[in-house]
C-alpha cells in the first residue's frame, strides 16, 4: 500500500491547527481522521547537520511503512522527533506502534 506525504504548506498548518498529539519516548505524532493514509516527517535544522536530518527523516518514514498497515482509522500524520544524541529505528518503530495502541488506531490490543 502507497501513503501519500503531505506538501504544501497548507497541509501542514492545518494538521497543526486540528491534529491531536499524542507523546512518546522518541518522538511526539499529530493526527487527525482524513480520506487517505497521509504523513509527513518534520525536522528541523535544530536535529544536525544534512547527513543526519536525512538519515533521521529515513528512519522514521521507514519505522512508519512498518507499522501503517496495521491502522484501522484513515489519518494524516506528522511526525516530529525529539532531540536526541542517538536515533534507532527500533525505537522509532516501537513508539508509532506504542502510539497507534494508546490512541486506539490500530487493529493490534
Amino acid at each position: 500500500m502507497k501513503y501519500l506525504p503531505l506538501k504544501k504548506k497548507k497541509e501542514f498548518q492545518r494538521a497543526l491547527k486540528v491534529g491531536k498529539r499524542a507523546y512518546a519516548a522518541t518522538l511526539s505524532v499529530v493526527y487527525f481522521p482524513s480520506e487517505r493514509i497521509r504523513y509527513a516527517v518534520c525536522v528541523g535544522k535544530k536535529y544536525g547537520k544534512s547527513v543526519q536530518r536525512n538519515r533521521l527523516k529515513r528512519l522514521l518514514r521507514e519505522a512508519f511503512r512498518a507499522q501503517a498497515p496495521s491502522l484501522e482509522v484513515p489519518c494524516t500524520f506528522l511526525l516530529i522527533p525529539k532531540i536526541s544524541d542517538r536515533y534507532a529505528y527500533s525505537a522509532f518503530r516501537r513508539d508509532i506502534g506504542v502510539i497507534f495502541r494508546k490512541e486506539k488506531l490500530c487493529r493490534n490490543p
